[in-house]
């Protein structure tokens, strides 16, 4: 009886050695498994590292890319149509050609705030290529959630063309009818569409400037309890507005742009809001660009609010904040009272909010 009890208790130990075993090699697969993901991660090709968005705080500065005026070396890649394209294909006319990945989510965040500039692109005989990765169908269907209608190229993963070596994504150059670089690169979800901004207006970025992304201006919008900086601008309607005038008021003084997808997102949600609460919560919005076509996306979005323009970024800047849209909620007295919202949900829930607190303080 001893000897079986004991032969039974060598076979139990023999059992938990193995499975010991079993889960050991288990792990050590497993943490293998993870070592080689951070290896891809820290290589230059992964999709994740390719995100570079960057805007100071203390990040390394961003290169500063070719020289404008120089040449791009020729190029031919398949596109995401099973067709090809060729940087001679692009000559005798300008090309934005911006480094995309689709994985990549700084790319998502711009998708569309390029699409709303595509079509002034195309006007300006400006075309938009994504030099992108992977399965052509992912990326067809990236562009087609945003309606994004640039030609797509498609490079060997980790193996950009020259002009990209090195460089993350998004990044982008402008490129003149001869296929030389005609303005600076730009770097990153800030300086991207900017680029494209500037393109679709003709303008181009002088070398000497600074990019956005190496402003050292505040760019995080002001705090709370800071005295809303005054302005008086124009508006669509070719009278004058002031913040100043809604003294007294709860006012949500929203910065957009005609040419941002959220913005216009962002419009027929906030002229309902307003026709539904403006006796209790003042509005205006300040916008980039010209009264023509501000105009049209007020009325086309049925905005009853003041629509001011402001020249280039001038009252942004004074608030801190390059982004569209976002909103700041200022008090009676014009103070600031909550941290700025960003995002057509933040927008519309901090009008939301401060509609409730009034409803709640009466």
């Amino acid at each position: 009886m001893e000897i079986g009890l004991l032969w039974a208790a060598v076979a139990l130990l023999g059992v938990l050695i193995i499975g010991s075993a079993v889960v050991l090699v288990q792990l050590v697969k497993q943490q293998g498994r993870l070592l080689l993901r951070l290896e891809a991660l820290e290589s230059p090709g992964a999709a994740d590292a390719l995100q570079v968005h960057r805007s100071g705080g203390g990040q390394p500065a961003p290169p500063s890319g070719r020289d404008v005026g120089s040449a791009v070396e020729p190029f031919l890649l398949a596109t995401a149509d099973g067709e090809t394209l060729s940087l001679d294909d692009l000559r005798g006319r300008d090309a934005l050609l911006v480094h995309w990945h689709p994985q990549c989510g700084y790319c998502r965040q711009i998708a569309p705030e390029l699409a709303g500039i595509e079509p002034k692109l195309r006007d300006r005989g400006t075309e938009l290529v994504l030099l992108s990765y992977g399965d052509p169908e992912v990326n067809r269907a990236l562009t087609g959630e945003y309606g994004l209608r640039a030609r797509i190229c498609l490079q060997e993963e980790g193996q950009p063309i020259p002009a990209f070596e090195g460089l993350g994504t998004p990044v982008a150059y402008l490129l003149d009818g001869d296929g030389s670089i005609a303005a600076p690169l730009a770097f990153g979800a800030l300086d991207v569409p900017e680029l494209a901004r500037a393109a679709a207006v003709g303008r181009r970025r002088l070398p000497s400037e600074r990019r956005l992304g190496e402003s050292r201006l505040l760019r995080t919008g002001l705090p709370p309890a800071t005295v809303a900086p005054p302005f008086t601008l124009p508006t669509i309607d070719g009278t004058q507005v002031a913040l100043a005038d809604f003294r007294g008021r709860r006012t949500l003084l929203v910065f957009s742009d005609p040419d941002c997808g959220p913005c216009n997102e962002l419009a027929p949600q906030l002229g309902e809001f307003y026709r539904e609460h403006g006796d209790d919560l003042a509005i205006v919005m300040v916008s980039r660009g010209g009264v023509d076509e501000n105009r049209r996306k007020a009325f086309e979005h049925r905005l009853e609010f003041p629509v001011a323009i402001q020249p280039g970024r001038r009252v942004a800047k004074d608030y801190g904040i390059f982004a569209t849209p976002v909103a700041f909620l200022i008090d009676e007295e014009g103070v600031i009272a909550r941290d700025v919202a960003e995002g057509t949900p933040e927008v519309l829930g901090l009008a939301r909010d401060a509609v409730a607190r009034e409803e709640a303080r009466l």
